[in-house]
């Protein structure tokens, strides 16, 4: 059964102006997103995984722009939309929310602390769901209900500063479904949240994934966050989607060794009385033009032509693709680091 595309991005490319110099942010990126699905972002901090999403609402900062490439939107009233030929501020009114929504990094900033809880949702439903004030009333409390907060009626008079942060996390979610988008974007949904608010967040976003039919995209530094959540996985480095693949794929055929350097640095691979694995190195700089592969100074297998040339995708299935040397036919066999060896035997997740 063939998938339903949604969102399809080609080749992207977006700059920001800085001092008079140009920082390439996003790199010839591409992607698909489709009906249904739950699509992860992971990679470090500063990989360009928050801008590349922001470009699909027309958020970028004032300095930034699309220099290239296209962003085709197949779910609204008209057949399919390019969200890059969009210019007007107005035009971009009708994309964000109702069609595109966004979950934010930090609940506490999102939400007004001088309006109600109950009001800041219902602002979401007046606006784009066309109803009168008691129907808005209605539904706001269903949809606190949906997010899992109890006593809603209780709850729809208080202000941000009486929610804990993983009940500030759910009226943040509550404002985005109120607003009937068809593509949900969490933009690291859990990082001030405990583990166990964590669990119970990403378990919400499943539920609501399919009781409101979303299309999910999921934005984290933390692989192990996505294991049980995704159904693909999109490994993101110095502004580039370096592999991507079902979510069974990343974590126990993984093909990038930027990816197997993530899943080490996993703390769940830990050992007591060794030091937790950390990526040696950091990213190059997004000011110059970075030849060959960007990973390849901090990847200690890597192969000559990683610093001359840029790597093309190399098809490891039909649903499976990485930017590496190393797959193709004439690279040398290396071997794959202790940590996923662990996984691909089944010993870890």
């Amino acid at each position: 059964m063939e998938r339903e595309m949604i969102l399809e991005v080609t080749n992207l490319d977006i700059c920001f102006q800085l001092r008079g110099k140009v920082l390439h942010a996003i790199r010839d990126v591409s992607m698909e997103l489709y009906q249904g699905e739950i699509l992860a972002i992971v990679g470090e901090s500063g990989s360009g995984k928050s801008v590349f999403t922001k470009s699909f609402m027309g958020l970028l900062d004032k300095n930034g722009y699309v220099a290239g490439g296209s962003i085709v939107y197949f779910g609204g009233e008209e057949k399919e939309v390019d969200l890059t030929a969009i210019s007007r501020e107005r035009d971009w009114r009708s994309i964000r929310g109702h069609e595109i929504a966004m979950i934010m990094q930090d609940p506490m900033t999102s939400l007004n602390p001088l309006k109600t809880i109950g009001s800041q949702i219902m602002e979401a439903v007046l606006l784009h769901q066309k109803v009168g004030r008691m129907e808005a009333i209605k539904r706001t409390l269903k949809y606190l209900e949906d997010v899992g907060i109890q006593e809603p009626e209780k709850r729809f008079e208080q202000y941000p500063h009486e929610f804990s942060g993983g009940m500030r996390q759910r009226v943040v979610i509550a404002i985005a479904i109120a607003c009937n988008p068809k593509i949900l974007v969490c933009d690291e949904p859990t990082t001030a949240l405990d583990v166990t608010i964590q669990a119970q967040i990403l378990d919400l976003l499943k539920e609501l994934r399919h009781k409101y039919n979303l299309s999910v995209i999921l934005i984290t530094h933390d692989l192990g966050v996505v294991a049980n959540i995704a159904d693909r996985v999109a490994v993101m480095y110095a502004g580039d989607i370096v592999e991507i693949g079902t979510s069974e794929e990343i974590f126990y055929d993984p093909k990038h060794p930027y990816t197997w350097a993530l899943l080490s640095s996993l703390p769940q691979a830990g050992q007591k009385g060794s030091d937790l694995f950390s990526i040696p190195g950091t990213p190059p700089s997004l000011y110059v033009d970075i030849k060959g592969d960007a990973f390849a100074n901090r990847n200690p297998q890597a192969l000559k032509i990683d610093f001359v040339k840029r790597p093309p995708y190399f098809q490891v299935s039909p649903t499976h693709k990485a930017k590496t040397w190393l797959l193709d036919k004439r690279a040398p066999k290396v071997t794959l680091p202790p940590i996923v060896e662990k996984i691909r035997k089944g010993g870890l997740f």
